[in-house]
């Protein structure tokens, strides 16, 4: 039978170490030409995190359970690095020690994702499939919290010419500020020791913007990719944030799902 721990950690192993892995070469990318040592740092990472990913490869759904965590705690080590080194990177930049491409607010954003990532696997190891019910609602403010940058960056990125573009990701990146807000009060508002009457209610509001953020970035990145729209964004950029959309709305069915086994 199969361990359900070894089949969500494979999984969350499987998107986020991508994730990182893109997350360094953007770092790279950004960097101008005499960060020389930054720019091998993040190449180092590429490199720690493909390694990662054919590792991955040996392992199946009917791998043993105790195997699994000794990978994960080994991942968790990668995660933990690179989140210190985004850190790091973030410090320098508010510091103006060094000037790049990359702004500060992206930064933070992939660090916050580093230090996700590193949590989600602990708590694998600890046994935990998903967030007991009253951590729901603060891992949606995260993921909102996502969406909302992902709309900020594309605003940014894009030549100002594109007037429509920009503006709808202006929408987008409001409408992501509110439901992070509402989150935040419905949690506050969090009834002890019982269901939150209004949580179901909020997974599905969430999904309905999350599916229409989604499906802009799907459009955004054909775009890109067929170069039909002028922008600074990479066509890697462009997917990697779309996935990301994904992977959210594939969190809300499994919190859903959750709650309606309780």
């Amino acid at each position: 039978m199969t361990n359900p721990i070894v089949a969500r950690s494979l999984d969350e192993i499987q998107f986020w170490s991508r994730i990182m892995k893109e997350h360094a070469l953007f770092l790279s990318l950004g960097f101008t030409y005499d960060q020389k040592q930054l720019i091998e740092e993040a190449q180092q990472f590429i490199t720690v995190f493909e390694r990662i990913e054919e590792k991955l490869n040996k392992y199946s759904i009917n791998t043993d359970v105790r195997q699994i965590q000794a990978f994960n705690s080994e991942v968790y080590q990668a995660a933990a690095a690179i989140w210190n080194y985004k850190r790091k990177i973030l410090g320098l930049t508010l510091r103006c020690e060094i000037r790049s491409n990359n702004y500060p607010l992206l930064v933070d954003h992939i660090s916050r994702e580093a230090a996700f990532f590193a949590k989600r696997l602990q708590e694998l190891n600890e046994g935990k499939l998903v967030p007991e019910q009253d951590s729901i609602i603060q891992e949606n403010v995260f993921f909102l919290k996502i969406m909302a940058d992902h709309a900020k960056f594309i605003g940014h990125l894009l030549d100002p010419s594109e007037r429509k573009l920009v503006e709808q990701a202006r929408e987008f990146s409001q409408d992501f500020d509110q439901l992070v807000f509402q989150a935040i009060d419905l949690d506050s508002m969090r009834p002890q020791s019982e269901t939150n009457p209004m949580l179901n209610q909020f997974l599905n509001q969430n999904k309905v913007s999350v599916k229409s953020l989604r499906d802009f970035k799907k459009t955004a990145r054909e775009l890109i990719e067929e170069c039909r729209i002028k922008s600074n964004i990479h066509p890697l950029l462009a997917d990697h944030t779309f996935r990301e959309a994904e992977r959210f709305l594939e969190i809300i069915d499994l919190f859903e799902a959750s709650l309606q086994s309780e």
